[in-house]
């Protein structure tokens, strides 16, 4: 009888219709919209507007002219160094920092858990009142470090008011703010299986033969997200170097006033900076383009080496 049959050969019999199939909640056509409106979409208008003049009420058809202005935009591409030496030291800095700190954090047995609070709350703090409280501990007239460095002898230079240091005085604020490159490296840390140190100690191995071929292969994914994310996060630096250009200057309590960004001497203006001062408030709308444009092409250029790098070493190791 029917009943007496085994299911497995009601199914086979059926050719299989009575196996349940597991179906996608997301469907290429959703992912396709998606794709269309948030990426696609945004991205074609940016190239489109790229080529005219736009200033929000009229439109004009300019070809290359933008294109063209940007080669002999001398404050662009002071914005592009700044913003390159941000890129390239302090984004390292910080990962390598972050990694310090978190391995110090995994040896520690008393106070781990106060300490991890301590490096992680500046991260907390919301970006402008952050920027403003460390330009105000720097500052060499009424903050307490330069105070103490005094007092011992020596002095701090007054970095958000020289043009040579302030970019070393935003290095700093980025590094007092690492917490959040911190936790993840943290995770990582002690997720690493003990037993590859033990073996890795009978075999005679240091603690330098252990960080080099175990600790550094195992975390190497959360050093590239955490190398990829820092890259496109410092291309994209805008609220700490306004911020700290305005407190510094004393005009960050000067409300309805046009502030030129980059004191002291454009060293502080990055190509975010410069992107929005064409845009928003000289309406040079299709010139933006173009900066968003050559923006979102280092970006992309950035993750690519990095992650071909770290597959590289990744690679290397497991072989």
């Amino acid at each position: 009888s029917l009943t007496a049959t085994p299911m497995s050969h009601r199914c086979a019999e059926s050719g299989g219709h009575d196996q349940r199939r597991v179906h996608d909640p997301i469907g290429l056509g959703d992912r396709l919209t998606g794709f269309g409106l948030f990426f696609a979409y945004p991205l074609g208008a940016t190239v489109y507007f790229s080529f005219t003049r736009y200033n929000l009420f009229t439109l004009e058809y300019v070809g290359l002219d933008n294109y063209t202005f940007l080669l002999h935009d001398g404050d662009a591409w002071k914005a592009m160094r700044n913003t390159m030496w941000l890129v390239a030291i302090v984004v390292p800095l910080r990962v390598l920092f972050g990694l310090g700190v978190a391995q110090l954090l995994t040896r520690i047995r008393r106070g781990g858990a106060l300490l991890r609070s301590v490096f992680y709350l500046p991260y907390l703090i919301p970006p402008v009142s952050a920027t403003v409280a460390f330009v105000f501990v720097l500052n060499p007239g009424t903050g307490p470090f330069p105070t103490i460095a005094h007092r011992l002898g020596f002095s701090l230079p007054d970095f958000f008011n020289e043009a040579g240091w302030a970019k070393p005085g935003l290095g700093l604020l980025g590094l007092w703010a690492v917490g959040d490159v911190m936790i993840i490296l943290l995770a990582a840390l002690l997720n690493v299986p003990a037993s590859l140190y033990e073996a890795a100690a009978i075999d005679g191995a240091g603690a330098w033969a252990r960080f080099r071929h175990i600790t550094l292969p195992t975390v190497s994914p959360v050093l590239a997200f955490s190398a990829v994310t820092g890259v496109i996060q410092t291309l994209q630096y805008f609220t700490q170097a306004l911020v700290a250009a305005k407190v510094a200057s004393g005009q960050a309590d000067l409300a309805g006033t046009h502030f030129a960004p980059g004191y002291p001497g454009g060293s502080t203006l990055t190509f975010p900076q410069w992107l929005y001062d064409q845009g928003f408030r000289q309406f040079n709308m299709g010139y933006a383009c173009v900066l968003a444009l050559v923006m979102f092409v280092i970006a992309m250029a950035f993750t690519l080496v990095l992650l071909r790098q770290f597959r590289a070493f990744a690679g290397e190791e497991a072989g």
